[in-house]
């Protein structure tokens, strides 16, 4: 498979046929068996370190402290990338203001609202200025406007920051109104993919899954 530079590309399959476990060996965060893939340019298995300063990535549960201002966690997030304290500074307001998060930057996670937590998850896979970006299931839990706000802050960070971003979600109807491309993963290879229109040919992108990866239920796997 491949995402060519600035787009939303969506990653879709049944439970257990291999999203999350192609993400986490995508984020280095569990190594290959076998293959070769190059991420932002780099060779993931020759060079895991300099993938991870090319990338964000923002997990299903997310990061945030719920004790700690989000402000001082962006803040040591930049620090740990190899910023100096006043760089890191700088660049906590830069993603704050960027995610609509700049009136809330001394609350702590834990007085957040859903979508806001949200946002901040996003905001501490970004200070280092990473040229790809892995989200997770980024909307799930939240209610439907709070979802379309979040799509509007994913869609910036394309269109005004040049990020190309790779998402997971299992909401169909985010998929289509969200993403350029899908690539539909089933029993762990690549089922199809294309984009939203190509993929539904005159069906619902929910029938066209369907007839993709067929109807039968699938059990909850203890890494998807």
């Amino acid at each position: 498979m491949s995402v060519r530079s600035g787009e939303i590309v969506g990653f879709l399959g049944p439970n257990g046929a291999g999203k999350t476990t192609t993400m986490r060996m995508l984020t280095t965060l569990l190594p290959p068996t076998g293959g070769t893939a190059t991420v932002a340019g780099q060779d993931l298995l020759a060079g895991p370190r300099e993938v991870r300063r090319r990338i964000g990535y923002v997990s299903q549960s997310g990061w945030t402290d719920p004790t700690v201002p989000i402000g001082d966690e962006l803040e040591l997030q930049g620090m740990l990338y190899g910023l100096s304290r006043v760089e890191a500074l700088a660049r906590a307001a830069e993603v704050l203001a960027m995610l609509g998060l700049d009136g809330v930057r001394d609350r702590p996670g834990g007085a957040l609202s859903g979508g806001q937590r949200r946002r901040a998850d996003i905001a501490f896979a970004l200070p280092h200025r990473p040229a790809l970006l892995f989200l997770d299931e980024p909307t799930t839990g939240l209610d439907p406007q709070t979802r379309a706000h979040l799509w509007d802050h994913i869609r910036a960070l394309r269109d005004h920051h040049g990020v190309t971003i790779f998402l997971t979600t299992h909401y169909l109807d985010e998929a289509d109104a969200l993403c350029d491309r899908l690539l539909i993963i089933d029993h762990g290879e690549i089922a199809a993919s294309g984009t939203p229109a190509e993929l539904k040919a005159g069906r619902t992108l929910d029938a066209a899954f369907l007839d993709i990866t067929g109807r039968s239920l699938r059990e909850e796997a203890g890494v998807r």
